[in-house]
């Protein structure tokens, strides 16, 4: 039994470097750093986050990283969706293993100090400035320093590291752990700063981990796939779909 998990950014794009991925490891199962809410928003493209339920915070960070995203010419969460198409074409099942967003944000900002909100108010704003070189600099130094930008979160946003990176860590290691009952071979892809966090906590509890780096993908040597029409956004809309779907008994 083995669990690999990949490590992304949602906004860069890594579709061939996955592709190379699920090639080579011929997994029975795909995990998607996903809810069903946000699984939905990606496979529907007329669906958009201004839902009135929805935080604000919230709309403006998935608003943000389709900014950003759109810097690298891709659409956020693409890989997301290439992971989703492979298994599609595959036959494979893929399970959603992530925690609903829209809740866990309306209860992160319920716990959040005064401080907290502001700090965060204030760096959403200076963020609107950020441009391709500066996102690039940034994600060198959380690869090469992911210690010390883990404390530096901890420090200035505690209920956001607790949150949106331990709370979630738990859950979906969790998840991983239920699957690897029933299936040997799993890609887990997941934020990269999810990676240290999750394989600890799988380790902790006897899996077979191997894990997949950001950099690792980012240097990977294209490969020729073809183009999909598709268009993704990582935050978003209501509606009610199983977490697991397995391809090879779904009816059309």
């Amino acid at each position: 039994m083995m669990i690999t998990l990949i490590g992304t950014a949602h906004i860069l794009n890594l579709s061939q470097s996955l592709i190379k991925v699920f090639e080579e490891k011929q997994p029975d199962i795909i995990c998607i750093e996903l809810d069903a809410k946000r699984y939905n928003a990606l496979i529907n493209k007329d669906k958009h986050i201004r839902n009135s339920s929805t935080p604000p915070i919230y709309k403006f960070l998935a608003w943000f990283q389709e900014k950003l995203a759109r810097e690298y010419g891709v659409t956020a969460g693409e890989e997301m969706l290439t992971a989703i198409k492979y298994a599609e074409d595959k036959g494979i099942p893929f399970s959603m293993i992530d925690m609903d967003a829209q809740r866990l944000f309306r209860r992160m900002l319920k716990s959040m100090s005064i401080l907290e909100k502001i700090r965060l108010i204030l760096s959403g704003l200076l963020g609107l400035i950020v441009g391709k070189k500066q996102v690039e600099k940034e994600l060198d130094y959380i690869e090469e320093n992911f210690n010390d930008f883990l404390q530096e979160v901890n420090k200035k946003y505690p209920t956001i590291k607790r949150v949106l990176i331990d709370e979630r860590n738990e859950f979906m290691a969790k998840k991983l752990i239920e699957l690897s009952k029933e299936y040997q071979d799993i890609i887990a892809i997941v934020g990269e700063g999810h990676i240290p966090g999750i394989s600890s906590i799988l380790r902790r509890n006897n899996m077979e981990v191997e894990t997949i780096r950001l950099s690792t993908l980012r240097e990977m040597k294209p490969i020729e796939v073809k183009s999909n029409d598709t268009t993704s956004i990582s935050f978003t809309v209501e509606q009610e779909i199983p977490e697991h779907i397995d391809l090879k008994n779904k009816e059309e």
